[in-house]
């Protein structure tokens, strides 16, 4: 991987430009689960029979992407037996596969409809293209595809004998048991937040008070008894009513999660060790895999088409990364709060004004705004902006190849939401992160990068706070400064720990290999 690559012009674990980048990903080089134990291929040529999984991703660009990596992984590490993937999506998410597809020939697509349902706009078919509100009413519909899935594998000549599925899709653990397959829950999710999230569903706490959102919510049967005030509780349970349909089938597809027959986690133990062990005693059982970084490593792909896969963005690559050579190492704040998010338009300023005043260099990425977003008061760039920093600062809307602007040598920090993929990738780059968390699981990511790790140190925080410019200037300034943290110390120490992991021998690998060993022995 990264640390390949050993020069003068990188220092400890080298960092990359342009032209290292672009050879990291078309000189086909080995994937970091491309080299297996002995002792595992052994075993995988001892099995007779060939096998066929169903995986299935969330449609939301924060799940679907590394689920289709994991996938990836699957496939190369089950070199050695005749092993048929199924991944099914909705029409207007297969493009999502293009890239699995043409590596992998034994890998097949099923489409099925999307179903409808009220709130969901006819057109859409991932949560990226509607607000974060519409979560639990996309959970719901797409129970809807459990009959026509159901009579695909009665009438399917072999159907398959596992399901690996995402958590936010319990309901196919009752379809498994029904056509006597293996569960598998992915969880795109850190074992920490998966683990206030199980907490969450099967003790259903709920606020003596309802108008005091600041009520503490404490989780004291997991490790380091985190506590969060209720507001920062993942805003799915919140917005959940007790008694309701929609809450009663979310509260299953946790509940079914938790029976089902394994867990995998895109994550390290290393990272999170107590939290994996804990997951272990909630299920009733060691079937649980921690196998990442899953990172976006495209063996035989081209550098143009590996950034472009969650979609199109304002700024060429060749330009951006020109842009990122011309700068000193680590003098770079990359600034992106993920896939959902729009900010507010006082938000946009608070931030715009932050980056301004502290003077770094910067790259901004940017979800554009919707019609709906504009006529909301979000989204909207403040007048003037982008030519006053035009000498220091790069704005992209749209897509950014994230994992591309974090590896290279000149990025120093992260501002970051702290999206658990987001908080892998600079784990992995060696970055400082920044943490302004949102909702879902960022709050309890940044309680671990920021209190148990200490690799990140907090800016701002709340889906309404607005940033104030002068305290995320020296917080902006102070990342990128010649003097080095704890918090980049911690976050280098961990990026060693997270490329151990992932090759021949590491933790990460050594999952990957159980589980594969543990769910096709069972069919031998």
């Amino acid at each position: 991987m990264f640390s390949t690559f050993i020069g003068k012009r990188y220092h400890m674990i080298p960092r990359l430009n342009s032209l290292w980048l672009h050879h990291l990903i078309t000189l086909q080089l080995p994937s970091y689960f491309s080299l297996y134990s002995s002792s595992f291929l052994h075993h995988m040529a001892t099995l007779r029979s060939s096998s066929h999984i169903l995986v299935f991703p969330f449609p939301a660009q924060g799940h679907i992407i590394p689920l289709l990596d994991f996938t990836h992984r699957l496939a190369l590490t089950a070199t050695a037996i005749d092993l048929t993937i199924t991944v099914l999506v909705t029409p207007k998410n297969l493009p999502f596969l293009t890239q699995l597809l043409a590596a992998h020939p034994l890998i097949q697509p099923l489409v099925l409809p999307f179903p409808p349902h009220p709130s969901i706009p006819s057109a859409v078919e991932n949560l990226k293209d509607v607000p974060q509100r519409c979560l639990p009413a996309l959970m719901h519909t797409l129970g809807q595809l459990y009959h026509p899935l159901l009579s695909w594998f009665q009438s399917h000549p072999s159907p398959p004998s596992a399901i690996v599925s995402d958590m936010f899709l319990g309901w196919t653990q009752r379809l498994a048991s029904r056509v006597g397959a293996k569960h598998i829950v992915f969880s795109p999710s850190g074992g920490m937040a998966l683990s206030v999230l199980y907490s969450l569903w099967m003790e259903l706490p709920r606020l003596d008070d309802p108008r005091d959102p600041t009520a503490v919510v404490s989780f004291d049967k997991l490790p380091n008894c985190p506590k969060y005030p209720w507001w920062q509780i993942s805003g799915l349970y919140r917005a959940c009513v007790e008694g309701d349909p929609a809450m009663e089938f979310i509260k299953d597809i946790f509940h079914a999660n938790i029976q089902s027959w394994g867990l995998v986690v895109n994550s390290f133990n290393q990272l999170e060790r107590p939290y994996f062990d804990h997951l272990k005693r909630v299920m009733g059982c060691d079937r649980v895999w921690a196998v990442g970084p899953l990172l976006p490593l495209h063996d035989h792909d081209d550098l143009t088409v590996s950034v472009h896969r969650g979609g199109s963005s304002s700024v060429p690559l060749d330009h951006l990364l020109t842009w990122l050579d011309a700068c000193e190492d680590g003098e770079v704040v990359y600034v992106c709060f993920g896939s959902q998010v729009v900010l507010t338009n006082d938000q946009m300023v608070g931030v715009a004004s932050g980056l301004e005043k502290s003077g770094v260099r910067f790259i901004w990425s940017i979800k554009e705004p919707s019609v709906g977003h504009v006529e909301e008061n979000y989204g909207m760039m403040p007048n003037g902006f982008v030519d006053r920093v035009a000498n220091n600062g790069l704005v992209i809307r749209g897509w950014a190849p994230q994992v591309a602007i974090l590896s290279h040598r000149a990025v120093g920090a992260f501002l970051t939401h702290c999206g658990w993929n987001s908080v892998l990738e600079a784990v992995v780059a060696g970055v400082t992160m920044l943490t302004c968390p949102f909702g879902a699981d960022q709050f309890v990511d940044q309680t671990l990068l920021v209190e148990e790790l200490k690799v990140g140190k907090k800016a701002c925080e709340g889906p309404q706070i607005v940033p104030n410019p002068e305290e995320l200037a020296r917080v902006l300034a102070e990342s990128v400064s010649r003097e080095k943290g704890v918090e980049r110390k911690g976050v280098m120490e961990l990026r060693k720990a997270a490329l151990e992991a992932v090759r021949e021998g590491g933790s990460s690998a050594q999952d990957m290999e159980e589980m594969v060993k543990q769910l096709f022995s069972m069919q031998a």
